[in-house]
């Protein structure tokens, strides 16, 4: 499989200007909680020199990949099998006490979206799986069995906001009392046949719904609440984190916890701000940044893109 026409790592140029200041000096140490093929870990690797890159990824056929792709920077590439709410862990394992940056490439990655057997994609028919580690938990065809039309509608709205929500619970329980939805081609059909005409042409009416059960299966929110505030615990003074969210779920967490973590937490009414008080981080950017018109052109992947940055400058006493 040729990786590099695959994978094109999102705002890479960016990413690295954002991390570099942190990164510069020796022993430095960046955890990369999304590996994947390990495109982004790669460039780093290559641009510092002095610095050991720890990636976490719980997808294993990811894990394999990157092992060979970064096989050159022998020991300064290590590699963790674990969900990126484990960076704690991680970091700990690998003998160290802290690191200097955190990157989150968050969502499904291009590998298991080009794979047709991972069932991530609505445009291609395959078991509907949607695991992002195979070797473990329910898989979506899983949730489609055994959740009640009410759970169903849940999953929809809240991970996919998704208006038909309910019209599309009643119809899958419907259809599975009938015969079991096993495959992403048979789920596709009965979302469509359910999706009035004007709606149709407003884009593919599954797109929400496999986002939704990706979410469900991958249980990605909940995962991404406990993961960024141990991201920030693990960083050294100095460190920084950056995110790049690709749906406005994951955005609004990044956003919300980067906020807590840069603001006083003076009580109201105090005449002056005490030591204590002061944000321990500082935010790097306004608001979210997006990739340029021309990487999107380049890049599609690219054009939902929110990045958000992060840097330590206290630790409490």
């Amino acid at each position: 499989m040729d990786y590099e026409r695959i994978h094109t790592p999102v705002m890479l140029d960016r990413t690295v200007e954002l991390l570099a200041p942190a990164l510069e000096g020796d022993g430095a140490v960046l955890v990369d909680a999304t590996l994947g093929m390990g495109g982004h870990t790669r460039a780093f690797l290559e641009r510092f020199p002095n610095l050991t890159v720890i990636g976490l990824d719980r997808d294993t056929d990811a894990l394999g990949i990157a092992r060979e792709r970064l096989a050159a920077f022998g020991d300064r590439a290590r590699f963790v099998h674990t969900v990126y709410d484990g960076i704690a862990g991680a970091v700990r394992s690998e003998g160290f006490p802290e690191v200097q940056g955190v990157l989150f490439d968050l969502g499904v990655s291009s590998l298991q979206l080009d794979r047709a057997e991972r069932g991530f994609a609505y445009s291609k028919d395959a078991p509907l799986d949607m695991r992002m580690d195979a070797t473990r938990g329910r898989t979506a065809a899983d949730v489609v069995a055994e959740s009640s039309e009410d759970e169903l509608r849940r999953i929809f709205l809240d991970y996919g906001e998704e208006k038909l929500a309910a019209r599309y619970a009643r119809a899958i329980v419907r259809a599975r009392a009938e015969q079991p939805i096993l495959r992403s081609a048979e789920l596709v059909e009965i979302i469509q046949a359910a999706t009035p005409v004007a709606i149709q042409r407003q884009g593919h009416p599954a797109k929400r719904v496999f986002q939704a059960l990706r979410i469900e299966v991958n249980e990605e929110l909940s995962v991404l609440e406990r993961a960024l505030p141990a991201a920030l615990d693990a960083l050294a003074v100095g460190g920084r984190l950056v995110s790049l969210a690709y749906q406005s779920l994951e955005d609004r967490i990044v956003k919300r916890v980067l906020q807590a973590a840069s603001s006083s937490t003076a009580p109201a009414g105090l005449p002056m701000e005490l030591p204590e008080h002061r944000p321990q981080f500082k935010l790097l950017v306004r608001g979210a940044e997006l990739a340029t018109e021309a990487e999107q052109a380049d890049n599609p992947r690219a054009k939902p893109v929110r990045l958000r940055a992060a840097e330590r400058v206290r630790r409490a006493s």
